[in-house]
């Protein structure tokens, strides 16, 4: 990690590619990120590189299945390379997939001939991203039929011992597309503002932006359930109570109860309250039709209703009911209508 100072900031905060380098199997590409406060780059750089290294999934044949080869370190006649010799190569093939789990593939060719990555019968699904990759060397009039198992997965998978259901050679998987990463930090001078930059080197199975977008996308999803955490729990207090300031429409509910004007909400049925499906749908398997049944629901009944609902849906129900006790009130002159929140 590097750093050093340049000038200050300039702009709101922004990714950009500052550098890009392609070959067939090899793509290169360096980000920017700025401007960033002091310490916020080895934050985001560190994280960044763990996610790419260790959270981006690749696609790699694991397995070759062939009733007519022997043993995997043996030659077979009119084949230039050993069958270990051949797995190798296949095993450095890349591809370039968004499949979920397995697929098959198959190479049939007839000799003599070279047979390389294009000789390969994929699913539409996969990519093959270097078609002359060589494969094996055909010196005779022989026939080289296999069958190959295509999986995506993340990290690296060991070659394991075959047993009793499993047919053919496994080949060690690194489904690692992502072949390198560093970043770097460089101060602004004189100021607590810092730039990010972060370069990427991948196999070509996707593009160093990609490879960016999908990092961070995992990071996030890394994140979400601590973020929801709070929203899917019963909003219950330490005693079992509903948390109050969730339902501030009890306020205006007592000045109706005051005027006799509280059975005028058996008329106003829920699904005229334009509510999101999620939250209609919950107070219907409560049996709450009207805004009656729902305003008088008791505490203990709350609290079992609000396992269909996040903390977002309690807010949003509590002001649409908010509203409407409060056009009811205006209504029959109840209360002035004052210059509120509701009206800005």
């Amino acid at each position: 990690m590097l750093r050093e100072e340049v000038d200050g900031p300039t702009g709101p905060l922004q990714w950009e590619c500052v550098d890009t380098k392609v070959s067939k199997c090899l793509y290169y590409g360096r980000f920017m990120m700025s401007p960033l406060m002091k310490g916020q780059g080895d934050t985001i750089g560190i994280a960044m590189r763990r996610a790419l290294l260790g959270e981006i999934e690749g696609t790699c044949i694991t397995r070759v299945k062939s009733e007519k080869i022997p043993q995997e370190d043996m030659y077979i006649e009119g084949i230039e390379e050993s069958i270990q010799g051949i797995l190798m190569n296949l095993k450095e093939i890349v591809l370039r997939s968004n499949l979920y789990g397995t697929r098959d593939a198959s190479i049939c060719v007839k000799g003599p001939g070279n047979v390389t990555a294009q000789d390969i019968i994929s699913p539409p699904s996969v990519e093959i991203v270097d078609t002359t990759k060589h494969i094996a060397s055909l010196t005779e009039r022989v026939d080289l039929c296999i069958r190959l198992r295509i999986e995506r997965s993340r990290g690296y998978h060991m070659k394991t011992p075959n047993n009793a259901q499993e047919e053919g050679y496994p080949i060690e998987a690194a489904f690692m597309p992502i072949l390198n990463t560093n970043h770097s930090v460089y101060s602004y001078e004189n100021e607590n503002y810092e730039m990010l930059f972060l370069e990427i080197w991948t196999n070509g199975s996707l593009t160093p932006k990609e490879a960016l977008y999908e990092a961070a996308r995992k990071l996030i999803n890394l994140f979400i359930p601590i973020l929801h955490a709070e929203e899917d729990r019963n909003l219950e207090d330490n005693q079992g109570r509903v948390t109050v300031p969730l339902f501030t429409f009890r306020d205006r509910l007592d000045k109706l109860r005051k005027n006799s004007e509280i059975e005028n909400l058996k008329y106003i049925f829920i699904d005229q309250s334009e509510l999101p499906s999620r939250i209609y749908n919950g107070l219907k398997r409560s049996n709450i039709n009207t805004l009656l049944d729902l305003v008088n629901q008791s505490e203990k009944n709350f609290i079992k209703m609000v396992e269909y609902f996040r903390r977002e849906d309690l807010r949003r129900l509590n002001d649409i009911v908010e509203k409407r006790l409060l056009s009811i009130l205006e209504n029959h002159f109840l209360i002035d209508p004052p210059n509120s929140n509701y009206y800005t």
